[in-house]
């Protein structure tokens, strides 16, 4: 009978993590906003006082998906919350529960870190993941409207 196991990534995985980072940008049709490489990823990721974690799904002993995550802080409610940044599953491997049950370790993970909430953001036309958020009970936060600075518009701002 086939289990599914989630671990903790490590160093090692350094290469299958940017390998799942890349196709899970294929499938987002954003490849090309990939800077990431497997040496940033190790100098991230796995160096002292890191504040990003990851997870790794295995079916069999073979690696079929990952997590990526890390705390960020409610002022409102006065406690840590855990972000979800990616959650990847290949695509031969969905449906057979390694999604869910990524998503339980790492709603565990926030429950024994005492956070207030578990949250991460889908893009508006991924209908199946969705529709998948939705079936566990998650909600959309359709009221907010997220903004984001990078590269030059970010560093032209943060000049005096």
């Amino acid at each position: 009978m086939s289990e599914i196991i989630i671990r903790d990534a490590t160093l090692n995985d350094a290469e299958l993590l940017f390998t799942f980072i890349k196709e899970l940008a294929i499938y987002e049709k954003a490849e090309h906003e990939v800077y990431a490489t497997v040496d940033t990823i190790k100098d991230t990721m796995f160096c002292k006082n890191t504040q990003v974690h990851g997870l790794i799904c295995e079916l069999d002993g073979i690696a079929i998906g990952s997590a990526i995550y890390f705390y960020n802080y409610s002022t409102w409610l006065a406690k840590s919350g855990l972000y979800l940044e990616d959650l990847y599953v290949t695509p031969e491997h969905r449906g057979k529960g390694a999604g869910l049950k990524l998503l339980k370790t790492m709603a565990k993970t926030a429950i024994d870190n005492d956070c207030a909430r578990f949250e991460w953001s889908c893009l508006d036309w991924n209908k199946p993941s969705r529709d998948f958020y939705e079936a566990i009970g998650a909600v959309s936060k359709d009221e907010w409207i997220g903004y984001r600075m990078t590269g030059k518009t970010l560093f032209d701002f943060a000049q005096p």
